[in-house]
């Protein structure tokens, strides 16, 4: 009676095994045991042969609704771990400042303060010229000089022309001042950096 080798996984027929020297199944003891040996040994390298058959197989295309999916669902895992994790913290240290950048930085913000400061002056004095204030204020100056007994005539008069022009000086003198202060602080401090460090700070995101 023939052996009969179990069926491949994919459907096929195992390949048929050569009994050594020629012997057929039925010949004897010795030839049978040889031929049931033969017949394990290639059913045990069948499901191997197979195996391998199956892992070099190319897998079927996933289709662009199971990327997407994929995916989404891969946003959320991350998402949700950055989430848990909480916001993240980066300490860093402020080594060097530019000078040159500061200087420009510290003249910008000066030049629009005077901008400012002499629009602002303007509109005040201007406002308080039209309601005769400098006015009254200069003739209560005129009649303090008399009552003191001095025969002299004073020159000295309040106007919204000489308020604007002594702001403006002032504006001039402080966008200078401003600008040499800040980039004197600026190499002031790379030196100080250089002994002691820095200043570290800590930089997070929104919670």
């Amino acid at each position: 009676m023939p052996i009969q080798t179990p069926p491949l996984p994919g459907g096929g027929t195992p390949p048929a095994v050569p009994f050594p020297g020629g012997m057929s199944p039925t010949s004897g003891s010795a030839t049978g045991t040889a031929s049931v040996s033969a017949i394990a040994r290639a059913a045990v390298r069948t499901p191997a042969a197979a195996a391998t058959q199956a892992i070099n197989t190319p897998a079927p295309a996933v289709s662009g609704s199971a990327r997407v999916t994929e995916a989404v669902r891969a946003a959320r895992k991350t998402v949700s771990s950055a989430v848990g994790r909480g916001p993240r913290r980066a300490r860093l240290h402020l080594k060097r400042i530019d000078p040159w950048s500061v200087m420009k930085f510290a003249f910008a913000v000066s030049f629009v303060l005077f901008v400012v400061l002499i629009v602002a002056t303007s509109v005040l004095y201007l406002a308080l010229d039209a309601m005769d204030v400098f006015k009254s204020i200069n003739q209560v100056l005129a009649e303090l000089v008399s009552s003191t007994g001095s025969t002299g005539q004073s020159t000295f008069r309040i106007t919204a022309k000489g308020v604007i022009g002594s702001a403006a000086l002032l504006g001039v003198v402080n966008v200078v001042l401003f600008t040499a202060l800040a980039t004197l602080g600026s190499f002031i401090y790379n030196v100080c950096a250089d002994l002691v460090g820095g200043i570290e700070l800590t930089l997070a995101e929104k919670d």
